[in-house]
């Protein structure tokens, strides 16, 4: 077997750090002993913007991406989007934009470099906070999703308070998109209080249908 190689470690405010590593030709971002990201697992991440920009009415929207992770999420939506879109991607940890352009350049592909996107090193929450009703679709896929795992602090996201910012945030009829690694009713029912109308649905987290079971809720502002 191919050892796994650490390249690299990233300081996470108000959380642990995290760890970058490669195994060949493969990339994986661990916190502890928790593999948050691999690049050989893209599908869930990817159908987070391709099942966003459905339910989308526009040809033109402006997106707000909460955490760039390796960037799946950001490519899947600059592949389906015209010239006239806009992207912001709001990064807590500088690191991970580093990696993107160093040791994973390959993976990310250009698509930091986009005219189409704008990076924004910030917490998603203040980013959020200050972007009343500037958003078609807030995308997040901070932390393992609502249950924070990487930093406490990501906890505000999913409160009712957090919800009630990222409503502000959009545009009538706009959609915040959240992913997660697993089920939470509670997070689902806090998003119908909210005022949100909600659908959940199942993803795989490979590509070709194979791997762990992800959600991602679209919660459409009325």
């Amino acid at each position: 077997m191919v050892p796994r190689e650490l390249i690299d470690t990233a300081e996470v405010p108000g959380g642990d750090p995290l760890r970058l590593f490669r195994r060949g030709r493969d990339f994986m971002i661990v916190l502890d002993r928790n593999e948050l990201m691999s690049s050989r697992m893209s599908g869930s991440e990817e159908a987070l913007a391709d099942m966003t920009i459905d339910r989308l009415p526009l040809s033109a929207p402006h997106l707000l991406i909460g955490g760039y992770g390796m960037g799946f999420t950001l490519r899947a939506a600059l592949r389906r989007l015209g010239a006239d879109a806009r992207i912001a991607v709001a990064e807590l940890v500088p690191k991970i934009i580093d990696w993107a352009k160093g040791p994973m350049a390959e993976l990310a592909a250009g698509c930091l470099d986009d005219p189409r996107v704008a990076v924004v090193l910030d917490d998603v929450g203040a980013v959020i906070a200050r972007g009343q009703g500037r958003y078609d679709a807030i995308l997040l896929d901070v932390d393992n999703g609502p249950d924070g795992l990487t930093r406490p602090g990501n906890d505000g996201l999913y409160s009712m308070r957090g919800l009630a910012a990222a409503k502000a945030a959009l545009r009538p009829g706009g959609v915040l998109a959240v992913w997660s690694a697993a089920p939470d009713n509670a997070f689902a029912r806090r998003l119908r209080e909210a005022g949100f109308a909600v659908e959940e649905v199942g993803v795989k987290a490979r590509s070709n249908g194979k791997g762990p079971r992800h959600v991602i809720w679209f919660a459409t502002r009325r």
